[in-house]
């Protein structure tokens, strides 16, 4: 479902008289229906290699397949187009404050132009699917963390999306609702199919959640399998 080939992402450091790079030659395959990690520490690459997938950060080289086409090689046009087949769920939340949780999960139809009344055909099943059905008219401020999440995840989940990309969906929760939250995205990844891929700084999570997971040091690739064939050697060479 997603390829990464040969994917750099490199910047200039803040002197002017060098280069950065967040991503160095890094490849991934994703296959479909999976729920694919990224783990390592703060500042590894995590956010920006997701980012790249959708090209919210266009790589400075390397090619970005998802279902079989590039991205990277796509107009404007093309890829706002291609952009409604990927969802996105962000660390923090990117709700607008004016909107109820209805207004929120029915932006990107409203957007699309879709009526009214099918508008509201598609969006509440959706909110039911996430637990937010009693919270319907309420507004970000008046929602915790994790119905602030689950909205978000609704949201990503309106143009039914074949890859959804989580980052760090659980980093702004405590531990009990990260891990409803994670829980709630393995229902979701059973019952349609969905691509997952997540990054996060828990380890534990990642573990328990993925069905294969990449380590990142330095922008670099050190690790890539299931979570059961990492050792204290590899959590060593990735955290330290």
């Amino acid at each position: 479902m997603i390829e990464l080939k040969h994917i750099t992402q490199e910047y200039d450091t803040a002197d002017g008289k060098g280069k950065f790079f967040a991503c160095k030659d890094v490849n991934v395959h994703v296959k479909p229906g999976d729920i694919f990690g990224i783990i390592g520490r703060s500042g590894a690459g995590k956010s920006t290699l997701v980012r790249c997938i959708n090209l919210l950060n266009r790589p400075t080289s390397g090619s970005v397949i998802v279902d079989g086409k590039d991205l990277t090689k796509m107009s404007e046009s093309e890829l706002r187009e291609e952009r409604r087949s990927i969802g996105m769920i962000f660390q923090h939340f990117n709700l607008l404050s004016s909107r109820t949780v209805y207004g929120n999960v029915a932006l990107p139809l409203e957007l699309a132009g879709v009526p009214k009344d099918k508008i509201r055909e598609k969006v509440m099943p959706l909110i039911e699917l996430v637990g937010l059905s009693e919270h319907v008219n309420k507004y970000p401020s008046q929602l915790s963390g994790g119905q602030k999440q689950r909205a978000a995840i609704a949201r990503a989940l309106m143009r039914r999306p074949k890859v959804l990309l989580a980052d760090e969906p659980a980093a702004s929760l405590d531990p009990v609702t990260g891990r409803q939250i994670l829980t709630l995205l393995k229902e979701i990844q059973k019952k349609d199919g969905v691509t997952i891929l997540m990054n996060s700084h828990n380890l534990e999570f990642s573990q328990e959640f993925s069905d294969r997971i990449i380590g990142l040091k330095d922008g670099n690739v050190v690790f890539d399998g299931k979570p059961g064939e990492m050792n204290e050697n590899i959590l060593r060479t990735i955290y330290h």
